[in-house]
């Protein structure tokens, strides 16, 4: 997920650039066939940089800059860029010329990989179709769902992010993702994010097959839910015969602490989706964890044997990858780090932008961390920020952005769904040195602020060029 495609404004400012070249022939193959577009927005955004070399939490420019990954792909880096026993395991995987993409034969390696995914996922999670992404993660949740309950209608819950294939999109209420696609599918229906009320209302009905949810939605604000809530989501699919699918794409694989969030809150899911970091950020990989009745609702006979399946579900590299990011996150205990680092940040943040005007809120759960941002009330800062965010909602945060990257060489990025919420999420292995640079860093630019006219007038600056595009 791209958050930057949300935001499509150039920039006309004179903020000091890093020491980097422009692009290179490379990158006009890639406008050429590829995306433009892309290509144009980051050049606009002074963003446009040439990596050399990813390494741990540090990514490295073809001009010598190094800059602190407070991204993390978006959760997919949770061992971290490039850990070298991940490479090891790749390397040995393919210098033993092994089965890779056979396709008729039983897979040594999604066995293993299946049963320590259950194992850590919970007794109850007995299953596991494996993937390429996130996307097709839940759209073999919507596919299994409607099996097993014979019920066609998906509840979702607003704010979410599930991903942009069709049936990912129709659990999505955020017009910008949906926009120009079509119809989707017909019979889905949001609620929002923490009313239980609402939700038991429309479970009563007993029409739905499932009730898809991020535990932490992130893309929506890194919003956590109440204590009480996902126990009372949890009873009422189970008393309506609604399935509960957790969305653990960001969440999952240690990112808040234990190997789900589901976790966190005591939760039995009855299907569990997982990718991003599944295979620690090097080929792509997803998992849907589910219990034996769902996963038996759809391999009924043996003439039902491959009636959903994937070409490269059960590839040796991504399977081999993920066996590998298992044991990086158990060994080093990033879980723990995780816990003991986050709850660091989030202290840290408090303390050096609390003072702060415009900061509303610092909140998270393990390493997955959002610091909320508010209109501000005074009326020097008032006007310029009403006179900007009238012309697009995502400017602040996105100039936020783009001056963390600039003149502190930190990547990060605002929510998809929330554009006042600066998302922090750097991989697990992350230092307490790194994490205080992060600080200070944020610290500097958020006094920058609240205390320099030329923020704000670098904005208009962006406001206006885009005007004239």
């Amino acid at each position: 997920m791209l958050v930057l495609g949300t935001f499509a404004f150039p920039c006309d400012t004179e903020l000091k650039p890093m020491p980097i070249t422009a692009a290179g022939p490379t990158h006009r193959l890639y406008a050429d066939h590829v995306n433009p577009q892309w290509v144009r927005l980051l050049d606009l955004l002074d963003m446009n940089v040439q990596y050399e070399k990813c390494v741990g939490c540090e990514l490295f420019t073809h001009d010598g800059a190094r800059i602190l990954d407070f991204l993390s792909g978006y959760c997919v880096h949770n061992t971290g860029h490039n850990h070298p026993r991940i490479i090891a395991a790749l390397h040995a995987e393919l210098d033993r010329n092994g089965p890779a993409m056979l396709q008729s034969h039983v897979s040594d390696l999604a066995g293993e990989l299946a049963a320590r995914l259950c194992e850590l996922g919970g007794s109850h999670l007995r299953k596991v179709f494996f993937a390429s992404s996130g996307s097709e993660g839940i759209e073999t949740a919507i596919k299994f769902a409607r099996a097993r309950t014979g019920r066609a209608a998906l509840l979702y819950a607003q704010g979410a992010f599930h991903g942009l294939t069709c049936g990912a999109l129709s659990l999505m209420d955020n017009g910008f993702w949906r926009q120009g696609f079509g119809p989707l599918l017909s019979e889905t229906e949001a609620v929002p994010f923490g009313d239980v009320d609402l939700l038991a209302q429309k479970l009563s009905d007993r029409q739905f097959a499932a009730f898809v949810i991020e535990p932490i939605q992130a893309e929506g604000g890194i919003r956590l839910p109440h204590p009480e809530y996902l126990a009372a989501v949890q009873e009422l699919c189970r008393r309506t015969g609604t399935l509960l699918v957790l969305d653990e794409v960001q969440t999952g694989m240690h990112r808040t602490g234990p190997f789900l969030a589901a976790h966190r809150y005591g939760l039995q899911p009855d299907m569990v989706v997982l990718a991003k970091a599944l295979s620690g950020g090097l080929v792509p990989a997803a998992a849907v964890l589910m219990t034996d009745e769902v996963y038996g609702a759809v391999y009924t006979s043996l003439q039902r044997a491959l009636v959903h399946t994937s070409t490269f579900s059960e590839n040796g590299l991504s399977l081999r990858a993920g066996i590998a990011t298992l044991d990086v996150l158990e060994q080093e205990r990033l879980g723990e780090r995780a816990e003991r680092l986050g709850s660091l940040l989030r202290e840290r943040l408090r303390h050096q932008l609390g003072g702060y005007e415009m900061v509303s809120d610092i909140r998270g759960a393990g390493l997955l961390c959002g610091i909320e941002f508010r209109a501000p009330q005074s009326l020097g800062l008032r006007l310029p920020f009403e006179a900007f965010a009238r012309i697009h909602p995502g400017m602040f945060g996105q100039m936020l952005v783009r001056r963390l990257f600039r003149e502190e060489n930190i990547l990060t990025q605002i929510c998809g769904n929330h554009f006042m919420v600066l998302k922090a999420a750097p991989p697990l292995v992350v230092t307490e040195e790194q994490i205080e640079h992060f600080v200070r860093a944020l610290k500097r630019q958020v006094e920058f602020i609240h205390s320099s006219r030329s923020f704000w007038a670098d904005a208009l600056g962006l406001a206006r060029r885009a005007l004239n595009i």
